[in-house]
């Protein structure tokens, strides 16, 4: 449900039939401003892929026979997600593609999900509209550290938002390094920040930065290391 109530239904889409030709195609995109759009059956309901503007321009300037069908250069066929489908496997089936297809549970067109409704998807999962500050810790992979370090923090305040990456590239003590950051909730202060990170810091988890989302900067990070942290620790 959570990808289902992100979709641009197939109602307020540009798309065109797949009888059209090249030409027919290439004006519906021109007009609409659209760089790709579906390409449906007769009924409307059947995805049967993609159509970009400039693989149509490409076959144009080479000069293509713009009398044949849309399908001849169709793309992206098999690249569609299902209305029900898990965040995962939507966020890695869209990579670069500008939207990806959803199907209904009897695999029929539903509608689109662009890269702007994914990225919005996820900063309501960070709560980066509402929150004060993001803290990114380093940790090793040991079992309970989430716990810890979420119990440090709720002593504080409320965690507005948890998000945890993989620094596969990192080593901490020569151990695998999990990113986690946490987003505080509005109405937190400088100084209940400072308490935070200095308890995290004592505890062994390292803060390796610091976003200011109200002020839209970093107050602490990796290229200007412990701004709070080495004021507790004067």
């Amino acid at each position: 449900m959570l990808i289902k109530s992100s979709v641009i239904k197939k109602d307020y889409l540009t798309t065109v039939n797949e009888h059209v030709t090249l030409e027919e195609a290439l004006k519906i995109l021109e007009d609409s401003g659209f760089r790709c759009v579906p390409i449906l059956d007769d009924t409307g309901t059947i995805f049967r892929g993609n159509i970009y503007k400039m693989h149509i321009y490409r076959h144009k300037s080479q000069g293509g026979d713009m009398s044949l069908p849309v399908t001849y250069l169709l793309k992206n066929a098999t690249k569609t997600i299902k209305v029900n489908s898990p965040f995962f496997k939507v966020f890695f089936t869209i990579k670069d593609l500008p939207y990806i297809a959803v199907l209904d549970e009897d695999n029929k067109f539903y509608g689109i999900l662009t890269h702007s409704k994914l990225l919005d998807m996820l900063s309501d999962a960070w709560n980066v509209k509402n929150g004060s500050y993001v803290l990114t810790v380093l940790t090793d992979d040991s079992r309970g550290n989430l716990v810890k370090m979420s119990k440090i923090i709720t002593k504080y305040c409320n965690i507005a938002g948890t998000m945890t990456l993989d620094a596969s590239a990192g080593q901490l003590g020569g151990n695998f390094v999990r990113r986690i950051l946490f987003t505080l909730p509005a109405g937190v202060s400088e100084e209940t920040l400072k308490e935070i990170v200095s308890k995290l810091d004592h505890k062994g988890y390292v803060v390796s930065e610091i976003e200011d989302l109200q002020a839209g900067m970093t107050l602490m990070s990796d290229e200007n290391p412990g701004v709070y942290i080495n004021q507790e620790k004067k």
